[in-house]
């Protein structure tokens, strides 16, 4: 990657995948991916891996007006952020496992930054040059939990799989041009132009790194548009971003877990409200729904 400002130079991309047992690095050539060695293989059949590996992966929680409006909340001065563990980690072409015994599974079409050298008190203006690129993410969410974990989202937003990235990792493309927009089997369900954020990705990155030290892989998830909502088993969900690609992955099920123990899926004004968006709620639920935020 360059090693300059991210967004300098032509357009390179690199994924990562599993071939023949062993992670490589391998650049797109057409319907093909090209191994370090030389060797190619058809894109079509290859076994992706996220193309970074985060010591921690670090989300804000409101960042797109149209999202503020739709919940009638309001973004405030500086942003809030959470975290996702790191086994959250997921892939391009990967699966989104909803338990059996939930039923809100929400897609939240987002773009990752992607950390390329330590970063520590770093101006906005100077961010870029720390970054080693950005790529499609989905910042999927089990809403059946929000009534436990609702600001921490430690399970909400935390369990395996959670943070599907990719299909690779893409830098010379300036990305504050860029439109997000998530497709659920086909049809486009949210859109979004990064000029809409209310926080800048520099501007996040200079804040968390104030305090927190940034390390070479970690992932910054940016925000999401309006219009979050459940998949249903069998959905293919897709985060298009302008420029870098579009992520793909599949929705199934596991078994619900094997011990009946702590806080247990709910289903109330509160989880509705989040999952499928205040409007779906009674005026009543709306009143409960508008008192638990």
């Amino acid at each position: 990657m360059s090693q300059g400002n991210v967004f300098d130079g032509e357009r390179e991309e690199w994924r990562r995948i599993l071939h023949e047992g062993t992670p490589h690095w391998v650049k797109p050539e057409g319907e093909e991916l090209v191994l370090g060695d030389g060797r190619r293989v058809e894109e079509a059949s290859a076994s992706y891996l996220p193309p970074c590996d985060p010591t921690k992966i670090l989300c804000v929680h409101l960042n797109y007006p149209s999202r503020a409006i739709e919940f009638g909340a309001k973004i405030g001065k500086t942003p809030t952020y959470f975290q996702k563990p790191t086994t959250a980690m997921n892939a391009h072409r990967g699966h989104l496992h909803r338990p059996a015994d939930c039923q809100y599974l929400n897609y939240e079409g987002e773009i990752a930054a992607i950390v390329g050298k330590p970063m520590r008190n770093v101006a906005p203006e100077e961010t870029w040059s720390y970054l080693a690129g950005f790529a499609p993410a989905n910042d999927v969410g089990c809403h059946d939990y929000r009534d436990t974990d609702s600001g921490g989202m430690t399970r909400v937003k935390g369990m395996d799989g959670f943070c599907p990235v990719g299909p690779g990792l893409v830098c010379g493309v300036d990305v504050r041009e860029s439109t997000l927009r998530t497709w659920i089997n086909g049809e486009v369900v949210q859109e979004g132009k990064v000029d809409e954020m209310t926080f800048g990705i520099d501007y996040m990155l200079a804040d968390l790194c104030r305090h927190i030290t940034l390390l070479p892989g970690d992932v910054v998830l940016t925000g999401t548009p309006a219009n979050s909502r459940p998949m249903t088993l069998g959905d293919v969900v897709e985060v298009e971003v302008s420029g870098l690609g579009k992520l793909s992955n599949t929705v199934a099920e596991i078994p619900a877990p094997a011990h009946d123990i702590g806080h247990q899926p709910t289903d109330t004004p509160a989880v509705r409200g989040v999952a499928l968006g205040p409007a779906s709620l009674s005026d009543e639920e709306r009143e409960t729904y508008r008192k638990r935020r």
